[in-house]
């Protein structure tokens, strides 16, 4: 039972783990590779900055992003948006549901890739304005108004009243680092900053630069105009950072990885566990065996031949709960891409041909390694000892 555990762990760890790094990736790679992220507080190039951790750092304010996507200071930018995100109580002909709000900029569109499914996005004026205008994810719309339209309707957000201008286009997947657009209420950034979470600070920053050549001297340009923006002379003491997809996607692959040995650790301790099971069965059969063991060698066995017999039979019994576990494995592993896709992910069934390959090759190791003992014990009974067992 051990081996089988241990084995179908591995495999659910290998399939599961990268296919969920899969996911994450084309989250990245979805919203474009010519995107710079600014994220408050410093890090090394590494690591996740604390903020992109959860802690909460104050020091990226709405004027950074003003600067920011001024031609002028950034090489090639063509659009930039800014981000602040919570949950609210989403009210609408007396029915409340609990949703999560992004509140962001009028370039949200261009920055993310995305568009409209029916009618607009708020613009620039409604955003300096502190106007109370909503547009719904395609979930969220469904959710809140069912099948009715809801252009220009009311809806109270934490019991501010605000009008649905716009239902945006369903989005396979969740833009890196957000909340699902399909299920998410989005309202001007600073209407969000100042009504609703009474802050005056960005989670953070995304820039949309012309072409992949320019994100360096872009991310360059970037670094400069905050210092400016911060009075910071020595960039030791940078209290942002910068990331380009490039960088996001080698973050995520590390810690994913990561992730991934752990477990693939802890499914070891089972395959372990497994062999000592293995170990105490060949013990039985050796005890139980002995006089048929001392018949082989009356007749011309040598110990060798003994050890032999035995360790293959450990090596069988180990290969034979490995393939049960591989198929164990590959079940769960189909039945957690099933279950992702059926909440509406890009889930894709991935099993690694090496990690069945290793998990065959380690329940025949761990056979033959906690075989040797019950092996070695058997081949040194001696034939006049056994034949007079009982």
């Amino acid at each position: 039972m051990g081996i089988i555990i241990g084995v179908a762990s591995v495999i659910i760890i290998f399939a599961v783990g990268q296919s969920a790094q899969e996911l994450i990736l084309d989250q990245i790679r979805g919203v474009g590779s010519n995107l710079i992220g600014v994220l408050p507080g410093a890090s090394d190039e590494k690591g996740p900055p604390a903020s992109a951790m959860g802690i909460v750092i104050t020091t990226l304010k709405y004027d950074d992003f003003l600067e920011l996507k001024k031609t002028k200071n950034v090489t090639g930018v063509v659009a930039g948006a800014g981000y602040v995100m919570g949950t609210a109580t989403i009210e609408n002909d007396g029915t409340e549901l609990g949703m999560s709000f992004t509140g962001t900029t009028s370039q949200y569109l261009e920055v993310e890739s995305t568009s409209m499914k029916s009618g607009r996005f708020f613009i620039e004026e409604e955003e300096t304005n502190l106007s109370r205008v909503a547009v719904l994810g395609a979930t969220a719309a469904k959710d809140i108004f069912g099948e009715s339209d809801p252009i220009g309707r009311k809806i109270k957000i934490n019991d501010y009243k605000f009008t649905v201008v716009g239902i945006l286009k369903e989005r396979a997947s969740a833009a890196f680092g957000m909340a699902s657009q399909d299920e998410a209420v989005f309202i001007p950034l600073l209407t969000a900053q100042k009504l609703l979470l009474g802050i005056n600070h960005l989670a953070f920053v995304r820039l949309k630069i012309d072409t992949i050549e320019n994100i360096l001297i872009a991310k360059e340009d970037v670094a400069v105009a905050l210092r400016n923006q911060h009075d910071i002379d020595d960039p030791d003491d940078d209290d942002f950072s910068i990331r380009d997809q490039a960088s996001a996607v080698e973050i995520v692959s590390t810690i994913t990885n990561a992730m991934r040995y752990f477990l693939l650790a802890v499914g070891t301790i089972s395959l372990i566990v497994g062999g000592v099971g293995v170990m105490n069965v060949m013990l039985i059969a050796v005890t139980q065996r002995i006089k048929e063991v001392g018949l082989r060698k009356a007749v011309g066995a040598k110990n060798v031949d003994v050890m032999v017999q035995f360790l293959l039979e450990s090596a069988t019994i180990s290969f034979l709960g490995g393939l049960i576990g591989i198929i164990f494995g590959i079940a769960v592993s189909f039945g957690v891409a099933l279950a992702v896709n059926a909440m509406g992910y890009d889930w894709k069934f991935i099993i690694a041909p090496s990690s069945i390959v290793i998990a065959v090759t380690v329940s025949i190791l761990i056979g033959i390694i906690f075989g040797l003992y019950p092996a070695r014990k058997a081949s040194k009974i001696s034939p006049m000892e056994a034949l007079r067992y009982e």
